[in-house]
């Protein structure tokens, strides 16, 4: 995997674990950044209040939902609140409920299954599973971190966290504590991709998929957000989107086997 001089301090930043970061093949991290499948960190922006593609393919779909703020300066941030996740007939979304006062002994994510919500007791290491769905919950902390796997699919480790004080003084985000701005960072591993898969992070596996954005810049930009809008979280009408092109009708999709 070929990866670009910024890997290093992102991975200092934002991955806790090295056996995740070796096992799990791209990330969405901070205001958001990104490490896509050929291993290039770049950034993606989007937009506030809007959702964007971030993998699309005939089994699998991924949207994730932007939250952010102007600064003073008016600039305008942007982090990923949440993701909604499509295959076969199921979705799954795993969110960052909104905070005022960061407490890392609170629980602030929010996991549903076909829009009913998944509990699983606050203890490390606990599971939740869904024989019938074929998906495995488990947490890999007390609060705000689990990785979700459905065989064959793919395979996510998600971490709720909040700007802090620091972060705001050095980005100059100008958070205040009215709102933490809880966010997700996000490891993925997507399995079993065709060569058609797209997306801000699908593109990236694609045997074929040459990087677009400028390596050597300090911030690498990847453009393009009219191509990978979204109408809502669950919604696969981008205009990449690939979820889905081969079922003939629903019962289809509802038969296939994980």
């Amino acid at each position: 995997m070929v990866v670009n001089t910024n890997v290093q301090q992102v991975v200092q930043l934002s991955v806790k674990s090295i056996a995740e970061y070796v096992n799990l093949t791209a990330f969405v991290f901070q205001d958001p950044g990104f490490i896509g499948g050929d291993g290039i960190m770049f950034y993606f922006h989007g937009k506030k209040d809007m959702d964007f593609c971030l993998v699309s393919d005939v089994k699998l779909h991924i949207n994730a939902h932007f939250i952010g703020k102007k600064n003073k300066k008016g600039r305008e941030f942007t982090w990923v609140q949440s993701i909604g996740i499509l295959f076969g007939p199921h979705q799954v979304y795993i969110g960052a409920k909104k905070v005022a006062k960061w407490d890392d002994s609170a629980d602030n994510m929010l996991v549903q299954l076909n829009r009913e919500e998944i509990m699983v007791p606050n203890d490390k290491g606990r599971t939740w599973e869904s024989p019938k769905v074929g998906l495995r919950l488990k947490r890999s902390s007390e609060t705000n971190k689990i990785q979700i796997k459905v065989y064959g699919i793919f395979d996510i480790v998600a971490s709720v966290v909040p700007i802090t004080v620091k972060e705001s003084l050095i980005h100059g985000y100008d958070v205040t504590e009215e709102d933490s701005f809880a966010h997700l960072e996000i490891n993925l591993k997507p399995e079993s991709l065709s060569n058609m898969v797209d997306g801000v992070l699908g593109q990236t596996y694609r045997a074929s998929y040459q990087t677009r954005v400028n390596i050597s810049a300090a911030m690498p930009i990847m453009g393009g957000a009219h191509k990978f809008a979204s109408s809502h979280l669950f919604a696969t009408d981008c205009a990449v989107s690939k979820f889905g092109r081969y079922w003939k009708n629903y019962e289809d999709v509802s038969s296939m086997q994980y």
